[in-house]
């Protein structure tokens, strides 16, 4: 009880040896296969709810509301008690354009070009890339690379800017909303299984541990049908 009293609730005591982040990806339903049929309607639109629910935090009037304006390009390191409530930085939705819901409603998928959003996981006190934003590329994990032949990335050029950094934990930094990575899959081989890998770059960063599919990398399938 003691050494308990000695931790804080708001910074672990120990952040020497912080791990890179592994990532997520949305929309995530029944597993890492996101599979339909762009004739079938009732086969995409879960996914498209499942989006529309996620991004509800992200739309513009909530985060210019509950926000604010940073510098880009920028870590915002901010000073104070660990107990001081900390400030969070906008991330509209409308910021991943063609992927944001807002002009296509269906983010793709009634197109057969899926979006799927990345995030990586939370870390307290974690700056990615070493004052370089880290990026994210996709590939085809395991096959022909052909069944893969364009990917858009939003905002951007796919990069998480550094000025959402660091996170300092959900008693402080209540509005924190995660910066998110759309990708764009607008030419995707139809009627075939693709498995896709999608990876963080950047200093710093690991995606390469076979033991790990989620350090700074994720694996998943595209089945998309006609």
């Amino acid at each position: 009880y003691v050494m308990l009293l000695t931790l804080s609730p708001y910074t672990p005591r120990f952040r020497d040896r912080v791990s890179p982040p592994g990532v997520m990806i949305r929309p995530y339903l029944n597993g890492f296969t996101i599979a339909f049929n762009v004739s079938q309607p009732n086969t995409w639109q879960p996914y498209v709810d499942s989006m529309h629910h996620f991004l509800a935090a992200y739309d513009d009037k909530v985060q210019e509301e509950k926000n604010i304006e940073c510098v880009s390009g920028q870590y915002f390191i901010q000073g104070g008690h660990d107990s001081e409530e900390k400030k969070a930085c906008q991330f509209k939705r409308s910021l991943l354009q063609n992927c944001s819901g807002i002009e296509d409603p269906t983010f793709g998928y009634s197109k057969g070009q899926p979006c799927i959003l990345l995030k990586m996981n939370r870390i307290i006190g974690y700056r990615p890339g070493a004052g370089v934003p880290v990026s994210v590329d996709c590939k085809v994990q395991k096959g022909n690379e052909s069944h893969l032949r364009s990917v858009d990335f939003y905002p951007g050029n796919g990069t998480f800017d550094l000025m959402y950094y660091p996170y300092y934990g959900k008693f402080t930094h209540v509005n924190y909303t995660s910066p998110l990575v759309a990708m764009h899959f607008t030419d995707v081989e139809k009627n075939h299984l693709v498995p896709i890998q999608c990876s963080l770059n950047g200093k710093g960063i690991i995606n390469d541990l076979n033991s790990d599919r989620f350090l700074g990398r994720i694996i998943f399938t595209l089945s998309i049908g006609k």
